[in-house]
């Protein structure tokens, strides 16, 4: 899934530039922000602040945010509204250049070169890439799906650096170089550990692969971070 956090991450800087370039306009001078928005029926100044509090809601989000599924849907969703917006424009006859939604650089009127394209093949990219990361992590997020994969692989993690490492089931016993800390390991199952939640003293296990990572504990809901006690 590292792709889909990349691209989370692109989107949130993107939307995120786009959200300031829109605040700058909406405190500018322009003559055009004094016109009615013909689609969403608010003055232009309004509208594109609206626009701008919304990307810089869905850039924190991607940049700051920890559900990885929810940053993916809300770029499709703010991808799918710029394409419906832009249809809508084109329906009633309207530049959408000119307009709120259109380009992240209205009403600067900066529609050709280097800058026009990129202004307009952005939202494409950001509809096109939210909808394929979303569809990505609902597939793989299947019950079939992850029995599928456990069933043909095992997974362990390194004991000397603790990076996590899955390989085939044909492959245990055989030594490879850990692919970070280059140290020689054999590859095994792993046995589940067993620790005491540090509020509630319950006993909580886990894989061992799992150590380090934050969860709430199941018994009394507090978060904790898994630890090897041996």
């Amino acid at each position: 899934m590292k792709w889909v956090r990349y691209f989370n991450l692109c989107a949130g800087a993107i939307l995120l530039m786009a959200a300031l370039t829109r605040f700058a306009i909406v405190f500018s001078n322009a003559q055009a922000l004094s016109l009615p928005e013909p689609v969403l029926g608010l003055p232009l100044r309004y509208a594109i602040l609206l626009v701008g509090l919304i990307e810089l809601a869905v850039a924190w989000l991607c940049l700051f945010g920890k559900r990885i599924g929810l940053q993916a849907g809300c770029v499709a969703w703010l991808g799918f509204n710029y394409a419906v917006y832009r249809i809508g424009t084109m329906l009633i006859g309207e530049n959408h250049q000119a307009t709120a939604i259109g380009s992240l650089t209205d009403p600067l009127q900066m529609t050709r070169g280097v800058m026009g394209l990129l202004a307009g093949f952005i939202p494409i990219c950001l509809l096109m890439g939210g909808s394929a990361s979303t569809a990505w992590l609902w597939f793989a997020g299947r019950p079939s799906h992850r029995r599928q994969e456990d069933e043909k692989s095992i997974k362990m993690s390194c004991p000397g650096c603790g990076v996590h490492i899955r390989f085939e089931r044909e492959r245990l016993g055989q030594q490879i170089d850990c692919p970070q800390c280059h140290k020689v390991i054999t590859l095994r199952r792993e046995e589940n550990l067993k620790m005491p939640c540090y509020f509630c003293r319950e006993h909580i296990e886990f894989p061992s692969r799992a150590i380090g990572e934050k969860l709430k504990c199941p018994h009394c809901k507090n978060d904790i971070t898994l630890r090897d006690l041996a």
